[in-house]
Order: structure tokens, then sequence, then C-alpha cells
């Protein structure tokens, strides 16, 4: 069986609706998947390096699962980043993550509209994601197709928004772990 790996960089589970439901759901379908929610791990910000490095090499495809943040990772997530994927481990002649699968898993606030050279920002969301596929060519990682959800958003929640974005959050986690499915086809759903 293939080792995945979630690692989650919301700032603050507690407080989401979106990422937390997808986590959650994740956790149900496929309790073998680890799941490293970094705000429950280090709310002092104290990455431990040694941890996240061994949870990395046991891995054999790593999901990156974020809330979109000004066009990029949370700050915990760039935190953990910065400090894990240190030269010698994870680029470089010793780089030791070479040929794992990554797969980033985000929502976002805006509505899909906005992300297009004629929507408010200009920029297809794809046109965001060059600095990931950098990011991955520079590791050897063989980035998969994004799974995205845009308009999960902290404002103006009632319970009928609150219930669209469980919703939303659900086709999220089912269209991930559809990908994970096909990525290691020897997974069993968890009844």
């Amino acid at each position: 069986m293939k080792n995945i790996l979630i690692i989650s960089g919301h700032p603050n589970l507690n407080e989401s609706i979106g990422n937390a439901t997808i986590l959650d759901e994740i956790a149900l379908a496929l309790p073998e998947v680890e799941i490293r929610r970094l705000d429950w791990l280090y709310p002092d910000n104290k990455i431990n390096v040694k941890a996240e490095q061994e949870s990395l090499l046991k891995a054999d495809v790593i999901v990156w699962q974020f809330p979109f943040s000004w066009y990029s990772l949370p700050g915990v997530m760039k935190l953990w980043l910065d400090e894990v994927f240190v030269h010698g481990f994870a680029h470089g002649s010793t780089a030791k993550l070479g040929g794992k699968k990554l797969i980033l898993s985000f929502t976002t606030g805006a509505p899909q509209a906005l992300y297009s050279s004629e929507g408010f920002f200009g920029h297809s969301l794809e046109n965001y994601l060059a600095q990931f596929e950098t990011t991955a060519r520079l590791c050897n990682l063989d980035l998969q197709m994004p799974v995205y959800t845009c308009g999960i958003t902290y404002a103006d929640r009632d319970e009928n928004k609150i219930a669209q974005q469980k919703t939303m959050a659900k086709e999220h986690a089912s269209r991930l772990i559809a990908l994970l499915k096909s990525l290691s086809p020897e997974l069993k759903l968890a009844v």
C-alpha cells in the first residue's frame, strides 16, 4: 500500500468549516492516511523538523491541504516549508524526496469567477500555482493536478452559508479521495 501523508496548513482548524470538513471526511474514508495538522502540532510555531522529515520520508503521496492565503500558503505552512524543505533533504545532490507524488488541495475565499484575466484579480488561479510547480521541480516531486474549491469564505457566515460550505467541502473531499484512490488503488474505503 502506498503511504499517504496530508499536511494541513490551516492556521486555525477550530474556526474552519471547509478545511476542517475536508480533513474529517478523509479521516473517515481513509483512516490509514496520516494527517498532520500543523496548527495543532505547533501552536507555538516551533516546528519539529526531524519529525516532519521522518513523516515525509515514509510517504509515497504527499498532500498539502490549505486555505489559499494571499495567493499562496498560510503562514504556518510557509514556515513549515522553509524549515523542513531544506537543502540536502528536499533538494540538492543528497535530496531524499525525489519521485514522491505531491497534490495541492486548497480552498479559496473568493469565487472562481474572480480568478480570470477578466475577473477582479486579473489572473487565472492556475497562474498563481507557478511557485508550487517550481518547488515540485526543484525537489523532484511528481506534481499532480490540484484539487481546489473556490468560494469558501469566512465572511457573512449564516446557517445556510455554513451548510453550503460543508457541502462544497464534502464534494472537495470526494474528489481528493478519488484522486488518492487512483494513485493507490489498493486503498480500501472505510465503511
